[in-house]
């Protein structure tokens, strides 16, 4: 119980909660629009900009690798547009650009020494003020959008032709979804690192999906199973001193498991 009353566990466990409620709500969509390999681009592109922003002196460097997602999610939009009946070909072709510029960025390391691990892995005990009011700021912006374009959101996702004939602009409303993405990868690559990141976008998503009735259940049911491992994650690393990322993303997939198995068994 010490750990509850340490500052830095604190911010871990704000910053932590704020985004397993934003990330699952876009997670969601997401995955039933098959883009659920998005996260793992943006992450990667992420990284090559903080690679960028400590190369050229950035005040900030995490402010280069939001700028490097915002970029990329742009580009995945028009490599979209291009590849209309191989949409995914946009994705994995961003993602290995990220990858590449990344390695070659770090490669090209002339003493700003920044330590690669914290960006792969996430340290999510160094959150500071200034990190926590960003990632409240991505996270209010997540639930406002969500709230204001569910029923815009929910009929693009399921059908993007029938939204375009009956008006909708789903050429906006794509862009915001892909900015928020963007925005919500971002801020999360210091909490649970870049290989991580998508973990928190997808697995709460199709642990909802998986014992949901319907799709409001499935968005209350994935938020609540990231919420909850989350918190249990990060106690169970500081106690037992374990990598908090990996630790939250483990216990989400045993969530997945045990749900697979228990539905299994109902079934026989």
């Amino acid at each position: 119980m010490e750990l509850l009353t340490m500052d830095f566990f604190q911010r871990a466990l704000i910053g932590g909660a704020l985004i397993a409620a934003a990330g699952p709500l876009l997670g969601l969509f997401l995955v039933l629009r098959r883009l659920s390999m998005i996260g793992d681009t943006l992450s990667h592109v992420s990284v090559a900009g903080v690679a960028a922003g400590y190369l050229l002196g950035l005040g900030s460097p995490a402010a280069g690798g939001m700028a490097a997602a915002l970029l990329a999610t742009l580009a995945i939009e028009r490599l979209r547009k291009a590849y209309k009946t191989y949409a995914e070909l946009s994705i994995a072709i961003m993602m290995a650009g990220g990858i590449a510029l990344a390695s070659l960025l770090f490669s090209l390391d002339r003493g700003f020494g920044v330590n690669i691990t914290s960006y792969l892995f996430g340290s999510i005990y160094t959150l500071d003020t200034a990190d926590l009011i960003w990632i409240a700021a991505v996270t209010i912006l997540v639930l406002a959008a969500v709230l204001l374009q569910y029923k815009e959101w929910f009929l693009m996702t399921f059908d993007e032709d029938a939204a375009a004939v009956g008006g909708l602009p789903t050429r906006t409303l794509n862009l915001i979804m892909s900015v928020l993405t963007a925005l919500v990868i971002s801020v999360s690559i210091k909490i649970v690192g870049a290989l991580l990141v998508s973990a928190l976008l997808t697995i709460p998503a199709a642990c909802g999906l998986l014992a949901a009735r319907s799709f409001r259940q499935s968005v209350l049911l994935a938020v609540g199973i990231a919420e909850a491992a989350v918190l249990a994650g990060l106690l169970a690393a500081g106690y037992w001193n374990l990598a908090p990322g990996g630790t939250v993303v483990l216990l989400l997939i045993a969530v997945l498991l045990a749900q697979l198995v228990i539905k299994r068994r109902l079934s026989l």
